[in-house]
């Protein structure tokens, strides 16, 4: 009998030792939460595909401006409205200025606006919507009431108003402000829900009985928490703050001459549709590219990081 106990003594140590270790049982060994998340993502071939295609615009925007033989405000009077052709690959505006070269430029400038609204509306909504939520009681209130406030005011209007005194190079970081500055309430109005049930969990209410401060719990311990959410809603709000930007260039309240957008040569392009259609086309093109590509990458993230999600198969 004891020879029996020290037998599966010994071969349950050994189970252990070969799971730290790795093991030869594929089921057993361990895996981060980081590579399951990549795996799981990698795995849905959407996904890769949006992210290979935002790959390829971002070098397009980067990059095309180096190797096009015209600069965006470099127009060429000898080619008004001129198709595709070997020096001006995407064509001209009947202005002369080359297309390819708007293009890149119009996208980078749209991806710069779209990125960094969204990553400051994220965590502007991430920091309120959390404290809203820890603090209780009046502070709740307060907090909820002045959410609610700020939902109802027309924000697509005082954008309008606020880049429309905006011109210059500078305008698009004025644009990049007023989205962000009205952009935030609906997300922490939803990460306030979300922090709800995490406020009440056994840590961080020991961290309030050990006198840790207000603001650490929320810094270490309910946005870390928060992070899949937040990360699915900075990709997803890219395309949201892009289609905001185009909008407002199309309607020439956005970004200004002599800068340029994607939205401002489809604002130039509807005018010469019948005439000069590739002016309207090449942006067209790109800026479905650059949201369809996003979009993916944000089912692809959501898949990935939910764990109850079968799309992505078994990690």
């Amino acid at each position: 009998m004891a020879n029996t106990e020290l037998t599966v003594t010994a071969a349950t140590a050994a189970e252990v030792v070969a799971d730290e270790q790795g093991g030869d049982q594929p089921g057993l060994r361990r895996t981060g939460r980081a590579t399951l998340i990549v795996r799981r993502f990698a795995r849905r071939r959407s996904a890769v595909a949006g992210l290979v295609l935002l790959g390829l615009l971002v070098l397009f925007a980067i990059f095309g401006p180096m190797i096009g033989q015209w600069a965006y405000d470099e127009p060429d009077f000898l080619a008004l409205a001129q198709a595709p052709s070997a020096e001006h690959w995407f064509g001209t505006t009947t202005g002369g200025s080359d297309v390819f070269a708007l293009v890149a430029r119009g996208l980078g400038r749209s991806l710069l606006i779209g990125i960094l609204s969204s990553l400051a509306i994220t965590l502007v909504a991430a920091v309120i919507g959390t404290t809203v939520a820890f603090f209780e009681g009046v502070v709740e209130r307060i907090g909820m009431w002045i959410l609610d406030m700020l939902l109802v005011i027309p924000s697509f209007l005082l954008i309008a108003m606020i880049t429309r005194s905006a011109s210059g190079k500078g305008g698009w970081l004025v644009l990049t402000l007023a989205l962000t500055a009205f952009g935030w309430v609906g997300y922490a109005r939803v990460l306030r829900t979300l922090t709800l049930s995490l406020r009440e969990l056994d840590y961080v209410h020991a961290a309030r009985y050990m006198g840790v401060r207000s603001f650490t719990i929320i810094r270490r311990h309910l946005i870390p928490n928060l992070g899949s959410v937040l990360i699915i809603q900075t990709v997803l709000g890219v395309v949201g703050a892009v289609n905001s930007e185009t909008a407002l260039s199309f309607l020439g309240l956005g970004v200004k001459a002599p800068d340029t957008s994607l939205g401002t040569i489809l604002q130039a392009g509807q005018s010469v549709v019948l005439t000069s259609p590739w002016v309207l086309l090449a942006p067209s093109i790109f800026l479905v590219a650059l949201t369809f590509s996003m979009q993916l990458i944000g089912d692809g993230l959501r898949d990935a990081i939910d764990p109850y999600s079968r799309s992505g198969g078994k990690a």
